[in-house]
């Protein structure tokens, strides 16, 4: 990095006594300061270097990508055969829950064979993988990189609900990875619910794989443009949550790097409780207050999270319409969020079991706000 920033728009030194026109015979003025004993003071310019450094700094990582993703795009996999979404005839409630369950298994389990009719093991298995019967489905959709809806736990009795908007690279996929984020969070709030002897105090996590999420090494993750499509689609999807739970169940949105700029688009007027920010590169939002939402607004990054050296900038693209860049750091005070402790976790560990972002992030669902531990 610092040699790109030593060779691009270095200013020549000069001295100041010498001549360093470069056709000293061509000056436009030949009877003026051209004595061979006479030296020429001009100021020095302010010096460029610390504004090109910054704006390198800012830049780099979407040129960076730029190059990446290009020369691939053309190298994208074949499109995957799968049936269309499965349409719910009436809306969710306690009572249809397990109905709405049946008929989206039974659509991945279709989905699983087109793929694997298509020869596409990989995705045939994630999709068989989600039609077992043990598995809750909300909403499946095998086309493209896919989306899936999936509760773990008793939504129809849950007094505590929360649901995880993931960041990039998550598609049926990756899906498991995701899915297991969820299953700790979920293991974390029953050990807890347990130990604290409280009756009733039933917990849900939905798994919302609601969007095309961008890829990591792409454009498209720098920009709200993903976040934008997506915001809609989690303020209705968390609007129905409030009939099919129980009244007045805790519903805490638990966003992710990228997810955090979604869940910073869909913030106001969203049906949540509280709203928790990890390893966020931004919101989109100069602050928490600028959300206008009514959610407590909770954030936290680990120690070795390497979202920390993304450039917290926001700023139009060349007169496009496009906004590059999230704006301000969540964690930081300008932001103004309930920061808590997330030690050192790294970008993809904050749902690690034992770990101190888990058991901060099961409070958050949990109500718990006094006892959680703030950074």
């Amino acid at each position: 990095m610092r040699e790109l920033e030593g060779r691009v728009g270095d200013t020549p030194t000069t001295h100041p006594h010498r001549n360093t026109d470069p056709y000293p015979n061509t000056h436009p003025h030949p009877h003026r300061n051209t004595h061979p004993h006479r030296s020429t003071h001009r100021a020095r310019p302010r010096n460029p270097r610390p504004l090109r450094r910054a704006l390198l700094r800012a830049l780099l990582p979407a040129l960076l990508a730029a190059a990446i993703v290009l020369p691939l795009a053309g190298a994208a996999r074949p499109s995957i055969p799968a049936p269309l979404p499965t349409t719910l005839t009436t809306p969710l409630t306690p009572a249809t829950l397990p109905s709405a369950y049946e008929a989206n298994r039974r659509n991945a389990a279709e989905a699983a064979r087109m793929a694997a009719a298509h020869g596409d093991t990989r995705r045939a298995e994630a999709d068989r993988a989600l039609a077992a019967p043990s598995r809750h489905l909300l909403a499946f959709d095998g086309r493209g990189n896919g989306q899936a809806t999936e509760v773990i736990g008793d939504l129809a009795r849950a007094r505590h609900i929360a649901v995880l908007v993931p960041g990039s690279d998550t598609t049926l996929d990756t899906y498991p990875r995701f899915h297991r984020a969820a299953a700790s969070l979920y293991t974390a709030l029953a050990h807890r619910t347990t130990e604290s002897h409280t009756t009733g105090n039933t917990v849900a996590v939905i798994a919302w794989l609601g969007y095309e999420t961008p890829a990591t090494v792409s454009t498209t993750v720098t920009t709200t443009t993903r976040a934008d499509e997506a915001a809609p689609r989690l303020s209705a999807f968390l609007r129905g949550l409030r009939t099919a739970a129980p009244a007045g169940a805790h519903l805490t949105v638990l966003c992710h790097s990228y997810g955090s700029v979604v869940c910073g688009r869909a913030a106001p007027g969203l049906a949540a409780d509280d709203i928790a920010l990890i390893g966020s590169p931004g919101t989109g939002a100069g602050s928490a207050a600028a959300l206008r939402t009514r959610a407590r607004v909770w954030a936290a990054r680990g120690a070795a999270d390497w979202v920390a050296h993304v450039p917290h900038i926001r700023t139009g693209l060349f007169g496009t319409g496009t906004t590059v860049g999230f704006g301000t750091d969540p964690v930081s005070a300008a932001f103004g969020a309930r920061v808590f402790d997330a030690a050192g976790a790294g970008h993809s560990d904050y749902f690690t079991p034992g770990s101190a972002s888990l058991a901060n992030l099961a409070r958050i669902t949990l109500g718990e706000t006094s006892e959680v531990t703030r950074a």
